[in-house]
């Protein structure tokens, strides 16, 4: 009976004491770095020692795993589900995102910091943002779809683009809101953008860039491209 008692409290402190582990290897690889974040350095931080944070975690490698995963499950704590929703309902999400993310520049930092560095080599990582940004396209792919039945027009041939496109938005503005908070407002800048490439997709219209030309090829001749110009106007 005594065992029994005691063991949700000592479930309870574990899970405490993984949290705090997760908060400061966030605060410590969002500051210096997955490479240069010493595990001493986060050890200290929740005064334990090196081998009690292996204790937890295991290795360094399913620390910063695990750090990850953290962060997007507080991305999502507040929804049904703890899952992202579709339809317009994602990209609203995605709006709210980005003004929820101005008020936690620690979390964003680590999230910056981190996708950087996973394109290195052999980053531990790597899969983990692979996978990531694989499953956000896909989802965005199949909101735009959702949405564009939903309002009775066709599905565009850049829809794949548009997704990419929002994703790249907001991971570009992040940073240079890092850089210069002061000049950058993340959440109104964030909502401009995703409701400029959703209204693209629901509207496709001629580009005003016109045809610009590309990157000269081997043989020393530009080619110029249309900018996802739509059927109708590319046929007339």
């Amino acid at each position: 009976m005594t065992t029994s008692r005691r063991r949700p409290r000592v479930r309870e402190e574990t899970l405490r004491r993984r949290e705090e582990i997760l908060k400061a290897a966030m605060a410590t690889f969002g500051s210096k770095g997955y490479h240069n974040g010493p595990l001493a350095e986060i050890a200290e931080q929740v005064d334990m020692t090196h081998a009690g944070i292996l204790h937890h975690f295991g290795s360094k490698d399913h620390l910063l795993l695990e750090v990850l995963r953290y962060r997007d499950e507080s991305d999502v704590a507040g929804l049904d589900g703890q899952h992202i929703p579709g339809g317009i309902d994602m990209f609203r999400h995605l709006v709210r995102t980005a003004f929820l993310n101005a008020q936690r520049a620690g979390i964003v930092q680590t999230y910056a910091v981190l996708s950087a560095e996973s394109v290195t080599d052999d980053h531990p990582a790597r899969a983990f943002f692979e996978g990531r940004y694989r499953t956000l396209r896909s989802e965005a792919v199949e909101a735009f779809e959702a949405l564009c039945a939903e309002r009775g027009v066709a599905v565009p041939a850049s829809v794949r683009h548009a997704s990419a496109s929002i994703l790249a938005v907001m991971d570009g503005l992040q940073v240079q809101w890092l850089l210069d908070p002061t000049q950058v407002d993340l959440g109104e800048a964030s909502e401009f953008a995703i409701e400029a490439i959703v209204s693209a997709v629901l509207d496709p219209r001629p580009s005003p860039l016109g045809a610009v030309p590309v990157p000269t090829t081997e043989s020393g001749a530009a080619d110029a491209v249309d900018v996802d110009l739509p059927v109708e106007a590319a046929t007339a």
